[in-house]
């Protein structure tokens, strides 16, 4: 069965400074135990914020390092689920759900995309 990643990528700009609501965290908790009992969670994080990132770049041959926060960036990748699903449209579904947990204040957007096997 495929595997997919969902990045979960996050204005920053409309997220609550003091990070996600009681509420919020207890949907989500909901709907990470039902997908999981399903069986199609295999993984799932939040990241810390990207003022506590680094970036590596390579280009023209050289390395460079920049420390968060990034100021050209406005939407962050904030999280990611690694799923098992039967096709894209299960990904995406399950994808819908984990949106509609947030309160509409969020702007959040996922990308789903498989993983390239072999």
């Amino acid at each position: 069965m495929p595997r997919y990643l969902s990045i979960v990528r996050v204005d920053e700009s409309t997220a609550p400074a003091e990070g996600p609501s009681p509420e919020l965290m207890q949907r989500m908790g909901e709907l990470i135990e039902e997908i999981t009992k399903a069986g199609v969670m295999l993984d799932t994080a939040g990241l810390t914020p990207q003022s506590q990132g680094k970036r590596v770049h390579w280009e023209g041959g050289k390395l460079s390092v920049t420390d968060g926060p990034f100021t050209e960036s406005k939407e962050v990748v904030g999280g990611y689920a690694l799923m098992q699903c039967k096709d894209m449209d299960e990904a995406v579904e399950w994808t819908q759900r984990f949106l509609k947990t947030h309160e509409e204040y969020w702007t959040v957007t996922c990308e789903v995309r498989e993983i390239a096997e072999g």
